[in-house]
Order: C-alpha cells, then structure tokens, then sequence
C-alpha cells in the first residue's frame, strides 16, 4: 500500500490541525515571554535593594526594614548585656575551716566574688564561741593591698583557677 495515497484523502484535516496546534504553541511561548519579563523585573528590584538602592522598591519592604531595625536592637542589647557580664562576679572561690581548736567543725570560710578581670572582693568569716566576726577586702586584679589569710588567699586562687 502506498503511503502518499492512503494520507492524500486527510491532507486539508492534518494540516489545518498543524496550523492550530502552531498557533497554539506561538501564544504559550508569547506568555512566557512576557511572564519571564515580569520576574525579571522584579528580581532586578529585589538586587538593586540589597546593592544599595531604596529599599521602599521591594515588595517585602515594611517586614525587611522591621527584621532589620530588631537586628539593629539585638546588637544593641548583646553589647550592653557582654559590657555589663565583665563587671558581674563570674568566678567564686570558697574555702572552709575551724581556725579555734575549741570550736567544733569548719563554720569559718573565706569568700572570693571576682569578676572577669579579677576584681570583687574576699569576704571571710571567723566563728567563735565567742561570737562571729566578718571581714570584707578589696581584690584588684587577683590581689588586695590588705594583709591576707591563708585561707583568703586559698580563696582568691581557687576563684582564679
């Protein structure tokens, strides 16, 4: 069988079919054209806002501004809580003992409260039948200008190491 004799008789059908499937096709390539030229258009707002353009040109302005001015005051309080964390007692030393033979277990201690530099002070306690005495030094750096105890000074190190 031939093959020109058996598609002659459907030639108009097929064609016209062609033609409409080509047109068909012309307008889904048209509209994307036009769609590509549209996203296109608003990635390149979308870069020149991060380059450095206004950013009241991005669609998502009002929530970007608003992510940026918390970041802006996170920083903010991360610097002031990191400034303020430096000065707070950070490193704690204490040291119990029995400094009288007549008293019975250790109800005596010594107390380092420094912070990051070293600074705060020692706080030592003395119990006696007689009563108890508090003390109170000054340490600058890991060292005071007064006079220390043993235990003090046991105090200062253990809150240092």
């Amino acid at each position: 069988m031939d093959l020109d004799a058996l598609v002659q008789p459907y030639l108009g059908p097929i064609i016209v079919g062609l033609v409409v499937v080509v047109v068909l096709l012309l307008v889904a390539v048209v509209g994307l054209i036009r769609r590509t030229r549209r996203i296109d258009a608003r990635l390149g707002g979308l870069g020149g806002a991060v380059a450095g353009s206004r950013a009241a040109d991005v669609g998502a302005d009002d929530r970007v501004d608003g992510v940026l001015g918390d970041l802006a005051a996170l920083t903010a309080r991360t610097t002031a809580l990191e400034t303020a964390g430096r000065k707070a007692f950070q490193r704690v030393g204490l040291v119990r003992y029995n400094p009288f033979e007549e008293t019975g277990g250790n109800q005596s201690f010594a107390l380092a409260l420094l912070d990051a530099a070293g600074d705060g002070w020692v706080l030592s306690s003395l119990h006696a039948r007689s009563g108890t005495r508090v003390y109170a030094k000054g340490i600058t750096a890991g060292r005071s200008d007064a006079g220390l105890s043993d235990e003090e000074t046991a105090a200062i190190k253990q809150a240092m190491a």
